[in-house]
């Protein structure tokens, strides 16, 4: 019999860790190639790693609340035959003594860090991973206050972003302290006891009021959204646009292509078109501000901002929104917003987007001021589509009409997106979709 590793998949460019919220398979089951066998979170996204081969559970390396690194080595299962799979381990192979040396170090890190579990935070009545307690260690950060650190994991739980983060924070306000002068004080006046920090502000709750605790991804989000207010310089545009044609051709059109294709045809999928075309001819709006770096993006990918079950929202990504015809667009959209909805999204559908578009107008709002998603330096808004009085121009004179129309609103990083830039984009956007082909087939 052949022994699989199990290991944990990339998932995404900026994802290198996930923690485990609940094994799907125990010891001694048998499992199917492509059959999940554990449950993770990231930062990102709730995901499952399924295995690759037909085999038994015969290991986990890992339980619920572990930190695994991207390549780590989750579980082992036994396959039928004498030989594994590609990239993996055998009962036989002898490990090299680099491999030894490593598993020894593996294993000194393990025993410090149940150590630390037994003698340091026994009191603690909240979950703390091994590898947040050995950063605590090293750093030197106390149980006092380790305990007043707001986690941004599962149920509270501090990652270790979390822990860095407040690190980082502390390091920069020790600094700040020691290149401040002290006072000069008369030689016969006492010292002054040091003021106590200030206390959070507390919130009185009342006998009839219900607490209601985030949830991790709303933690999440809210931290996301004040990082990004903080980093970037929110400046708005707004257009109002005529898009009668494209509601006239959907109506003629929406019945055959769902017959045809099998699937709905939205507004969203015309939007964005129009949106990579705006891209297209405006590239400096696809780009990432890196300090005094501007990074200049070659594929237009499109975030495209969903709601979930829960009431909160992600960002699935459209990958090379230019490269597709209405009919992929369609098919690209209605993909990504159903997988959202029944919370099947992988971690690299959510990764990559360039430029993200939100359609407010689902809620009945006629336009809205989005918050930009990092490190991104604008996003679009889409308002509700409603029927209002116009003035229609003719080479007979003008009269008053009833049009269907709606407003774009565009948010965007004043620090790299001047008004002239931001502005042109979204009117360009406006003109697509003004311009629309009533007649165009699909």
């Amino acid at each position: 019999m052949a022994k699989y590793e199990l290991k944990l998949p990339k998932m995404g460019e900026s994802v290198a860790e996930a923690t485990i919220t609940s094994w799907l398979k125990e010891v001694g089951e048998t499992i199917e190639a492509d059959e999940p066998v554990l449950e993770i979170a990231t930062d990102k996204v709730d995901s499952e790693v399924p295995s690759e081969v037909d085999g038994v559970l015969v290991e986990k390396l890992f339980e619920v609340d572990d930190v695994v690194q991207v390549g780590q080595t989750i579980a082992i299962i036994e396959i039928e035959g004498d030989e594994a799979p590609a990239g993996t381990d055998t009962e036989e192979e002898i490990p090299s003594e680099e491999v030894q040396e490593a598993v020894e170090e593996v294993e000194r890190q393990v025993s410090e860090a149940k150590q630390i579990t037994t003698q340091d935070f026994s009191d603690s009545n909240r979950f703390y991973s091994p590898l947040v307690k050995n950063i605590a260690k090293e750093e030197g950060v106390s149980f006092d206050e380790l305990e007043k650190i707001e986690g941004s994991g599962k149920d509270g739980r501090v990652t270790k972003n979390d822990i860095l983060e407040y690190l980082e924070i502390r390091s920069s306000q020790q600094q700040a302290a020691a290149q401040k002068p002290a006072p000069e004080k008369p030689a016969r006046q006492a010292a002054q006891p040091q003021a106590a920090p200030k206390a959070p502000k507390t919130i009185s709750v009342g006998g009839e009021d219900e607490i209601i605790e985030m949830s991790r991804m709303g933690k999440m989000i809210a931290h996301h959204m004040v990082e990004s207010v903080q980093t970037s310089p929110h400046v708005q545009s707004f257009i109002e646009v005529d898009v009668t044609n494209i509601w006239n051709w959907r109506q003629k059109n929406k019945d055959t292509f769902a017959k045809r294709e099998g699937e709905k045809l939205t507004f969203t999928p015309i939007f964005m078109e129009a949106v990579a075309k705006a891209i297209k001819d405006f590239p400096l709006i696809n780009i990432s501000f890196d300090g005094e770096k501007i990074i200049k993006r070659k594929n237009i990918n499109l975030g495209m901002a969903a709601a979930l079950p829960d009431g909160n929202l992600i960002v699935p990504v459209i990958k090379n929104a230019d490269q597709l015809n209405l009919v992929g667009m369609a098919k690209a959209v209605n993909d990504l917003a159903s997988r959202a909805r029944n919370n099947k999204l992988k971690p690299d559908d959510i990764q990559g987007g360039t430029y993200t578009v939100t359609n407010v107008g689902t809620f009945g709002s006629i336009m809205g001021t989005p918050i930009i998603n990092q490190p991104q330096v604008a996003i679009l808004a889409l308002g509700a589509i409603r029927k209002m009085p116009s003035v229609i121009e003719t080479p007979d004179g003008d009269f008053i009409g009833i049009r269907y129309k709606m407003i774009l609103s565009h948010s965007y990083d004043h620090r790299v997106v001047n008004g002239a830039l931001g502005g042109q984009f979204v009117q360009r956007v406006a003109q697509y979709l003004e311009n629309f082909d009533k007649d165009r087939n699909i």
